[in-house]
């Protein structure tokens, strides 16, 4: 099922399955791409859904949700936001720094995305990912605003545990 994500998601994002297009690449084979839907207490920070680097590849995490649709959308954000960032230069470095000030700063009832702040480094991918992701959400039958308050609602539950 894995594979049949990441290639679905491979062509959302414009890209050759095994190939990825980027100057900097030179033609080297797209990194192994793993995705998960893993507790919303496990998530590295306030988010439902995250991405970063190891030795094997990039990491796409996001929060398991009553609807394996919602699931999907937010991998796919993840993966889309990902390769842009990517082929532009923006490292996960930068953009950790940034999500996990901004979490610190948080006031109680913003609801914001980090990604919609627009000193974000990667502003312009996140919006990118989004205008994707609310599409094919579309053609997926998923009502927008009621999986919007599905995200908002994981941020509620108890005792949250941060790394």
């Amino acid at each position: 099922m894995k594979t049949v994500i990441a290639v679905l998601v491979a062509f959302a994002c414009g890209m050759a399955v095994g190939m990825s297009y980027n100057p900097r690449t030179k033609g080297k084979m797209m990194k192994k791409i793993d995705i998960q839907a893993i507790p919303h207490s496990s998530q590295r920070y306030e988010t439902a859904g995250d991405y970063y680097e190891t030795k094997d590849g990039l990491k796409i995490r996001v929060s398991l949700m009553d609807d394996p649709r919602y699931e999907f959308l937010i991998a796919l954000h993840e993966l889309v936001e990902a390769k842009l960032c990517e082929h532009r230069g923006v490292q996960i470095a930068d953009i950790d720094a940034f999500d996990f000030a901004f979490e610190a700063g948080r006031m109680p009832g913003d609801t914001t995305e980090p990604g919609d702040d627009v000193n974000a480094p990667y502003f312009k991918e996140h919006q990118v990912a989004t205008i994707i992701e609310r599409l094919v959400a579309g053609e997926l039958g998923v009502n927008w605003e009621r999986y919007s308050q599905a995200v908002l609602a994981l941020d509620q539950r108890p005792a949250r545990r941060r790394k």
